[in-house]
């Protein structure tokens, strides 16, 4: 059996192209656990605030219940859900889950090939991240799952994806905003090699976001990480937008994100392609922490 063909076959709710990363926040905690403790069952109650705070941290904008994926993953053949009443999950309420004394694991065949294959945690772990989130958020969301994906890979095989990232578009996208990063200005160089600035997507890779300048932003290193978690954003004017969840009281976070609140972006070149509406109004929906923050 192909353990990442089964994983990218679970079912996800999808809706005009917003993001529903519950399952695969869940199947990263688990592995993360198998790392580190064998495929012992997690209980609900114990991990719950872990799984709330992934899904606040990494998930979309709205809320969403950690019961959720706890519970509709067990239907997707890699999931297993019991409780003091037998197998079977009593549903995805809070009260049951809990009351039940709800516990979940991974599919005993999942765990045997865990335990054959020592890199196939990699494998999956890295197509999950790869297929659901932005490759600046990976190293978080690995560290806060607890998953060592180094050691962990020493020797893998690089696993084929039948979409590929186009190497051109970091060149593309840096070119056209003449190296400078389009919410801050800087341009910092090294040698004559650009250090810090990122070609950012606006609507993520994962979620069909293209990787051409319509779709591309500039950006240095901390405003892009800002852009991927949703603390800065842009509205319909390509102003830039900050969430009023965002707190910053030093002089650095004030200069550096509060400020940039109603500012419009750098443009690129003149002739070359700007930013798609679409792609700002899907980040707008399903990365920025609304509301934002006024001007």
């Amino acid at each position: 059996m192909d353990w990442v063909e089964r994983i990218a076959g679970i079912r996800r709710w999808t809706r005009d192209g917003e993001r529903a990363p519950h399952k695969p926040l869940l199947l990263l905690y688990a592995l993360g656990r198998f790392q580190r403790e064998g495929g012992a069952p997690l209980v609900f109650s114990a991990v719950e605030a872990d799984l709330k705070r992934l899904l606040k941290e990494y998930g979309p904008p709205r809320d969403t219940s950690p019961g959720y994926p706890f519970h509709h993953l067990a239907g997707d053949g890699v999931w297993l859900v019991d409780t003091v009443h037998g197998p079977g999950s009593p549903g995805a309420g809070l009260g049951r889950l809990r009351a039940s004394q709800a516990t979940g694991r991974l599919h005993p065949d999942l765990i045997r090939a865990l335990v054959d294959d020592s890199r196939l945690v990699s494998r999956l772990a890295r197509f999950l991240l790869d297929n659901n989130f932005e490759p600046s958020l990976h190293p978080d969301i690995c560290a806060l799952v607890g998953l060592d994906l180094e050691s962990a890979e020493a020797g893998a095989p690089t696993m084929r994806k039948a979409r590929r990232r186009d190497p051109a578009f970091r060149n593309q996208v840096l070119m056209a905003y003449e190296y400078c990063c389009a919410f801050c200005g800087y341009d910092g160089w090294l040698d004559g090699v650009t250090v810090g600035l990122d070609a950012a997507h606006v609507r993520w890779w994962a979620f069909d976001g293209p990787d051409d300048l319509a779709n591309g932003l500039c950006l240095c290193g901390i405003h892009h990480k800002l852009f991927d978690k949703g603390v800065l954003g842009l509205d319909t004017r390509r102003a830039i937008t900050v969430s009023a969840r965002y707190v910053g009281r030093s002089r650095a976070s004030r200069e550096m994100v509060l400020h940039l609140a109603g500012q419009p972006i750098r443009e690129p070149q003149p002739g070359l392609r700007p930013l798609d509406d679409d792609h700002i109004s899907w980040h707008f929906r399903q990365v920025f922490r609304s509301p934002a923050r006024g001007t």
